[in-house]
């Protein structure tokens, strides 16, 4: 696959994963203004809470099966036995975890801060059920170089997720009549707004499965245990390094309302303030979703080229720099992107800055980590991930009763950084990649030195307009600088080279 086919598919990953993220792009704003008072935000730290919990059972419920398809789909030649025995090892679990976390959904329910509401438990059991397993039919349209279908699919549900949002929680308090005896009005009227985002969201996973029916539907039951065991060999260190992936992401969230020296009521409003807050940094997390859907096969089918090192590195000079555009387009302009959220949520815009540099290493650290997984150290990758949820852990413990949402977010970019300079240093002892880390460099100080000088701006002028004038300034002056120095690299791109011609 060359860097241009992985371009295009990064595309067309990356069409649905920023319909992923637009979901909650377009549900944040409707509901953080929906959800405006003080009992809306506690509902917004709950789905949050939640959220963070399904986040950690998804790594559970595939354990790194995804990664080990690929791995294994480039070395066996019967396709579909892999296919057929990973599918119903993931069933088999599927059917044994959802069982038991229904059993014990009382106790699961008081961890997480939702104590008497044991059917979000079950209601997100299922979503986590759906989701693992569509994540190896997922993994077979990548596999297969069918980027057009995996994304129409994502869409669908995508769409399904939000015509149920919107219907239950903006027009149905609209058209419910509390006195009526109809089905859907008593049924509705059981429910609370984390219940109805919960079914909402369930309904997306069950379609999406549905929608898949063509890769999973012809599967047997026969299984090639030897081929089994292999598989999970490789593939359980990646359940590690996925349960340490999820601690940097998403514990914050479940230690915040633990940590914070509030009552439960402030300690949940300040959980959904700092969810709210975290995905104004959407444009830098969909690129690294969509690039990481489009880039593993990308790599491990480049691994054994001659070549490899040189297309890892230029691989990673434009990601840097998508990157850097991502920060900046946020940063930059983000007093107009903070009046997307509900104004009672605006107090914790701070921590957004913080959260782009975060995502920037994180993105930097998944272009890395290919070192380890393509010459099978995945030990390594355990080591560093396991570095990571450390510091994430450590730093959260102590510094949340001081500092509360901001001891998440440094502790959060503080991980991020760690791990990829550890990725670094142990890659190029391993399989050495002649990335440009001059300029590499270069392009993160610059975006560091252009934010600053906003901000300075912003402080200046109370004035929305000179703002925004000076934001778009210096946005162009990135892309001129970029262009000044791959000038020369820029021409031999097709479409751009004759543009520039």
């Amino acid at each position: 696959m060359s860097i241009k086919k992985l371009a295009g598919q990064t595309v067309w990953y990356g069409m649905s994963n920023i319909a992923a993220k637009l979901l909650n792009y377009i549900l944040t704003p409707i509901i953080t203004h929906l959800l405006n008072s003080p009992q809306g935000r506690v509902d917004y730290g709950d789905v949050s809470m939640l959220y963070a919990a399904i986040a950690f059972a998804n790594i559970i419920f595939t354990y790194g099966l995804e990664t080990g398809y690929f791995r294994f789909s480039s070395q066996v030649a019967d396709k579909k036995t892999l296919f057929h025995t990973l599918f119903n090892s993931i069933l088999g679990s599927t059917i044994l975890l959802s069982g038991l976390l229904i059993l014990f959904r009382v106790p699961i329910s008081e961890f997480v801060e939702q104590q008497g509401h044991t059917d979000y438990i079950v209601l997100a059991t299922f979503i986590i059920a759906f989701d693992a397993l569509a994540a190896l039919p997922f993994a077979l349209l990548r596999q297969e170089d069918r980027p057009k279908k995996y994304a129409f699919v994502r869409i669908i549900g995508i769409l399904v997720n939000i015509f149920l949002t919107v219907f239950f929680i903006y027009y149905s308090p609209k058209i419910v009549n509390p006195d009526s005896d109809n089905i859907y009005s008593i049924w509705y009227q059981k429910q609370t707004n984390v219940s109805l985002l919960l079914i909402a969201n369930l309904a997306q996973t069950v379609i999406t499965f549905l929608f898949l029916w063509k890769e999973w539907g012809s599967f047997s039951w026969k299984m090639d245990w030897h081929l089994w065991k292999k598989v999970m060999r490789y593939s359980t260190p990646m359940l590690i390094i996925g349960l340490g992936g999820m601690v940097n992401e998403t514990i914050d969230r479940l230690m915040l309302p633990k940590l914070l020296l509030a009552d439960e009521t402030v300690a949940k409003t300040t959980v959904g303030i700092y969810a709210a807050n975290y995905k104004l940094a959407i444009f830098i997390t969909l690129f690294i979703q969509a690039f990481r859907l489009g880039a593993e096969p990308f790599f491990f089918n480049q691994a054994n080229s001659k070549n490899a090192p040189q297309t890892y590195a230029r691989v990673m000079k434009w990601f840097v720099i998508t990157l850097c555009v991502a920060f900046l387009f946020t940063a930059l302009f983000i007093d107009v992107w903070v009046r997307l959220i509900g104004s009672s949520y605006r107090s914790g815009v701070g921590l957004v800055p913080i959260l782009l540099a975060a995502n920037i290493a994180l993105g930097i650290y998944y272009n890395l980590s290919v070192w380890y997984k393509i010459t099978d150290k995945m030990r390594m990758g355990i080591y560093i991930t396991l570095i990571g949820a450390a510091i994430t852990l450590l730093m959260n413990y102590f510094l949340i009763p001081i500092y509360g949402m901001y001891a998440c977010a440094w502790a959060t970019c503080s991980c991020y950084v760690v791990m990829m300079v550890c990725s670094y240093f142990l890659g190029q002892k391993y399989f050495a990649v002649p990335y440009d880390v001059k300029r590499i460099g270069g392009y993160v100080l610059l975006i560091g030195v252009l934010y600053a000088i906003q901000q300075f701006v912003a402080t200046a002028t109370p004035h929305l307009f000179l703002r925004i004038v000076t934001a778009s300034g210096l946005f162009v002056l990135f892309f001129l600088v970029v262009y000044k120095l791959e000038k020369e690299e820029l021409k031999k791109m097709p479409v751009i080279g004759k543009l520039l011609s």
